[in-house]
């Protein structure tokens, strides 16, 4: 391959941004002659990536929100793919988004453009029927964990595990001292991290139930300090409400989530992406969630996943401890935390296995299996 490659990238969000930059710098250092066009944020721009409108666009949450903007996605996609067609790239990658890059990713393979689908949809615990959609839409699937490589190999679609790039970014080993001389703790002592979520609607559901369990294990063990991320300004006001009339030795942060992490002894974490963060930083962890009553009922009936936590997806067994709904009491989680402050090695040194498991280079394994997928090559 060594004319130019023209590459069609699209992300829809921040987390896509960073991962289509880690993938365009490493199909570069493999094919230096290489155009990059599509859809990105400020880091896939950085990496010369032509966008040909902002990615905020396409970062909409919520049913009402979407549907809200539904004429605008719906235009705007129809003429990306017509955009596309005509621009006649070498593969087309989406980046995560299922519900606008899946479509996209069908319309250009049937006009015979070859299409890469970057990070799975939890098709594995829900709506596994979507598995067909995605056989039809996508050449290759790069998965970020190996057990969602296990389900496209059981359902025939082409699939390449390349490892999550968090592993390679977070050490093997931190030092608990240098993260609590940062963030002004003292050295000596235990220190909790309490990650109630990113959201609002998470915040209010986990936030108070998380600073009751704090107080409780205070009681249990009054030397104990806390500290708690914000993951915006916003959370920052949502939850320095919550403490007014607590006496809690807590630290808010500004982010430092990583920090925060690595300074701990102990997490108690709402069920999501940070428990990944909380596994690779290898520490121990309980973790909890909250959906609306309506919500839970209806999720029950479609999820097929015995675990909820990433943890526990990819130790294949019950690791770290879930306290799901009413299960998830002040009582409870902080019961359930205060033997882990003593002993949480049971679930640490799974946690290194994991970590090294997952640490393979993620963009070089992606850049490799794409320009493999462009030359005709076998991707497995």
């Amino acid at each position: 391959m060594g004319s130019t490659l023209r590459v069609a990238l699209v992300a829809g969000e921040a987390s896509g941004d960073i991962l289509g930059a880690g993938l365009m710098q490493a199909l570069r250092t493999q094919h230096p002659a290489i155009e990059f066009i599509g859809v990105g944020g400020p880091r896939m721009q950085a990496e010369g990536l032509n966008s040909y409108f902002p990615m905020e666009r396409l970062s909409v949450m919520g049913l009402v929100e979407v549907l809200g903007r539904l004429p605008e996605l719906l235009s705007r996609r129809k003429r990306l793919i017509r955009t596309l067609i005509e621009q006649k790239p070498d593969v087309f990658i989406g980046i995560d988004a299922p519900d606008f890059t899946l479509g996209v990713e069908l319309k250009l393979r049937r006009a015979g453009i070859k299409t890469v689908h970057y990070v799975s949809p939890s098709v594995w615990a829900w709506r596994q029927k979507r598995v067909f959609k995605i056989r039809e839409a996508c050449d290759l699937m790069l998965t970020l964990f190996p057990f969602e490589a296990q389900f496209y190999q059981a359902h025939q679609v082409p699939v390449r595990f390349v490892g999550h790039p968090l592993a390679n970014t977070i050490p093997l080993e931190l030092d608990r001292a240098a993260a609590r001389s940062t963030l002004g703790l003292p050295e000596q002592g235990r220190v909790v991290a309490l990650l109630p979520g990113s959201r609002g609607g998470e915040v209010g559901k986990l936030g108070d139930l998380f600073l009751d369990a704090a107080q409780l294990l205070l009681r249990a063990q009054p030397e104990l300090r806390f500290v708690l991320p914000c993951a915006s300004p916003e959370r920052r006001v949502q939850l320095e409400a919550m403490l007014v009339g607590r006496q809690l030795p807590l630290t808010l942060l500004d982010g430092q989530s990583h920090e925060a992490l690595a300074a701990c002894d102990a997490v108690l974490i709402a069920s999501g992406t940070a428990t990944l963060e909380a596994l690779l930083c290898q520490r121990p962890m309980v973790v909890a969630y909250r959906v609306a009553p309506l919500t839970y009922r209806i999720l029950k009936r479609l999820v097929s996943s015995a675990y909820i936590s990433l943890p526990n997806l990819l130790a294949g067994r019950l690791l770290v401890p879930e306290l799901i709904q009413d299960a998830a009491t002040p009582e409870a989680l902080a019961a359930t935390l205060l033997p882990l402050l003593e002993n949480g090695t049971t679930q640490t040194a799974e946690f290194a296995a994991i970590h090294r498991s997952l640490r393979l280079d993620a963009s070089t394994q992606a850049a490799e299996a794409v320009l493999a997928l462009i030359a005709g090559q076998s991707c497995s």
